[in-house]
């Protein structure tokens, strides 16, 4: 399709960019991008998602249409009156995202009727709704009165669970006459704050001082956080242990074993004797989670790994060091150990499978949709990189659809015969060295249509009978099978109908339409027909018959159609139904005399009409009605078709094929001289 433009009025041009907009969405790939502020309030307004994506109103609810968000509950809903998507329940940003620098929603949104699948990322904005927080409500430092100016003294900063200017953070101290405030930057972790001695320490005149440490954050309204600093003057030792660093930076992999030495820290102490003996420690500051993690030698300075380090759980660890001298009272030197953890290709892939439609049809077309399959790595960077792969030699293929998502459609067309099902399995593998991989399997079940014709075991049977067989009886049973399942694979019989002479071939034979069992109708005179051809075949069920017989009590037979009996090349086909059961009616009781037993009777009627349609033109209707193993005919007198008299005026019930009986007893005397001599012929009418 070509589109050309032209310069036309602007409602045109609309329709012309709204058909281009569903054309897109109608992919089923297409992205749609909203965005909104965190903490909005229920019912808020996010998109029209129903028209951005191209949809109707009127379709969303008979086509299915459903959103769904892996994790994220009810956040967000879309209204199907209207196909506004809206702020279902709170949203907050630091509960949904943690200080990830973005974070989003996405959305998958499925409608059927066909089957279509629409990506959704609604992008949650953050807002200044979270103030600086300090770990302690206050702090305490035990500074000796001995300390030089200049004399640093490192404090725990404040965090911000926001991020971004939010989450950037000033400090502010008190005014006093003894410390000033100052910054340190850390690499990409904030700002640490430190005090600065500005003034020598009395003890005797300030045996301890009170301030205020002040963080605020970046956001518009700014907010603010308070830590009390309490400060314990201590009279004694005169030199504190000092590091050759206040900041250590450490980089090491995930899952490294337990004793694995992270660093060697070195402090000394200027002073003498008892005063110059150091002990390392943990601070007071470092959490229970990080103790845990690594172990202190106190005199040494080894920090050693002590449990299980996961890249996937930390990232990086803030460890606050103290060293006390054994003076008395002892003094303390500060650093911070600033440990990065580095990924390793330690978690594979993870594969969901969501099936839609299942099983499949055998002439499904190519491009149908069959499942949805997300995958997923925990890892970072390449070894967090999935693709994803297919069971080779199979007539299906992953069509990525978005990031980490694909569909598993039809590649290639079906056939349930050759293959009934089909066990795909879905390979993800990352991009890490050594990469790791996970499988997922699909039963994917080949739903049969009716492709297959019925088949005989041999194209041509040939049958011995002996001759005066009594009417009725069983003389071979052909069998045809279908390659289809269930109920494609129900064969049933009829005959082609030709002419035997001058008479129709259903005259002599019938065949069974679910059993296959062929009968002989009359007694076979072999001087008269030595042999007798037919061809079984499907049937044609166009029409049905019924008749009702009163002998003694109302009962009912159906009379059906037998066959579709073909009188040879371009001759003409004619229906021929006989008795093929007996069923009582509701109020008749049980069923006397039984169809077929010779009974005579005084009284058959013949009905057709509504409940027994024949769509056929005028005079197709046949005259005659054979009753199987019964020496009885149902003759049919026509009338116009536009006649309102009732038919069964026009049916009699009498004898069948009286002359052959007298012709047979003519013949009875050679057939008697056959039996004295011996002669025999082997009777196959139970075949």
């Amino acid at each position: 399709m070509m589109l050309v433009y032209r310069p036309i009025r602007q409602r045109t041009q609309r329709l012309l960019l709204l058909f281009l907009l569903i054309a897109a969405c109608e992919t089923g790939s297409s992205q749609i991008h909203y965005s909104l502020p965190e903490e909005a309030k229920h019912g808020t307004f996010v998109g029209r998602i129903a028209q951005d994506l191209g949809l109707e109103l009127e379709e969303l609810v008979p086509r299915l249409f459903r959103v769904a968000s892996k994790g994220r509950g009810d956040l967000l809903e879309v209204n199907l009156q209207n196909g506004i998507l809206f702020v279902n329940s709170r949203i907050d940003r630091e509960e949904l995202c943690g200080r990830s620098a973005e974070c989003s929603i996405h959305l998958e949104v499925i409608v059927g009727r066909p089957l279509q699948v629409f990506h959704v990322e609604v992008e949650v904005k953050d807002i200044n709704d979270n103030p600086p927080v300090f770990s302690v409500s206050e702090q305490k430092l035990s500074i000796y009165e001995s300390r030089l100016l200049d004399s640093r003294f490192p404090l725990e900063g404040a965090s911000d669970a926001d991020i971004g200017e939010n989450a950037m953070l000033t400090y502010r101290l008190s005014p006093n006459d003894f410390f000033t405030l100052d910054i340190i930057n850390k690499k990409d972790k904030g700002k640490f704050p430190v005090l600065v001695l500005r003034k020598l320490l009395d003890r005797e005149e300030n045996p301890q001082l009170q301030l205020l440490l002040t963080a605020t954050d970046g956001g518009k309204p700014e907010l603010m956080g308070f830590v009390t600093l309490l400060i314990l003057v201590l009279d004694a030792n005169d030199n504190a242990p000092l590091f050759d660093r206040s900041v250590y930076e450490v980089k090491m992999y995930e899952n490294s074993a337990n004793q694995t030495l992270v660093i060697w820290l070195n402090a000394s102490d200027v002073d003498e004797g008892i005063n110059k003996e150091i002990i390392y420690s943990f601070s007071s500051l470092v959490p229970p989670s990080t103790r845990r993690k690594f172990l202190m030698n106190e005199s040494t300075g080894e920090i050693r790994v002590n449990d299980a380090i996961d890249f996937e759980d930390s990232n990086t660890y803030e460890i606050h060091v103290d060293v006390t001298d054994k003076g008395n009272p002892p003094m303390v030197g500060h650093c911070t150990v600033l440990v990065e953890i580095l990924d390793e290709n330690d978690n594979s892939p993870e594969v969901v499978v969501t099936s839609l439609a299942l099983p499949v049809r055998e002439d499904a077309q190519v491009g149908t949709v069959i499942a949805l399959i997300s995958v997923s790595d925990r890892d970072s960077g390449a070894n967090g990189q999935v693709t994803c792969s297919l069971t080779p030699q199979i007539p299906f293929k992953l069509v990525s659809t978005f990031k980490n998502y694909y569909s598993l459609v039809l590649d290639s067309a079906l056939d349930r015969e050759s293959m009934a099902n089909y066990e795909v399995v879905v390979t993800a593998r990352d991009a890490g060295s050594p990469s790791l991989s996970a499988t997922a399997s699909v039963s994917v079940e080949v739903a049969d249509v009716n492709d297959n014709a019925p088949a005989f075991a041999q194209p041509e049977y040939t049958v011995f009978v002996k001759e005066n067989n009594p009417p009725g009886c069983h003389i071979f049973t052909v069998s045809a099978r279908d390659a289809d399942a269930l109920e494609n694979a129900l064969v049933s019989y009829s005959l082609v109908e030709r002419r035997v002479g001058e008479r129709a071939l259903s005259s002599y034979v019938s065949v069974h339409a679910e059993s296959g069992k062929v009968y002989a109708l009359q007694p076979l005179d072999h001087e008269e027909l030595e042999l007798l051809q037919f061809q079984p075949r499907q049937p044609n069920p166009d029409w049905r018959y019924s008749a009702s017989l009163r002998a003694g009590m109302h009962s009912s037979v159906h009379l059906e159609e037998a066959g579709i009996l073909r009188a040879g090349p371009g001759g003409p086909d004619q229906q021929w139904p006989t008795v093929s059961s007996a069923t009582p009616e509701p109020e008749a009781g049980e069923v006397s005399p039984p169809v077929g037993a010779g009974v005579n009777s005084n009284s058959w009627t013949f009905k057709y009409g509504p409940g027994n349609p024949k769509q056929s033109g005028p005079g197709e209707l046949p005259d005659k009605f054979i009753i199987p193993g019964s020496p009885a005919i149902i003759s049919i007198r026509q009338e116009p078709t536009n006649s309102q008299i009732d038919k069964s005026d026009f049916i009699t019930f009498g004898k069948k094929e009286e002359t052959k009986k007298k012709k047979k007893k003519k013949k009875g005397n050679k057939t008697q001289e056959k039996k004295e001599k011996g002669n025999s012929t082997t009777d196959n009418s139970d075949q």
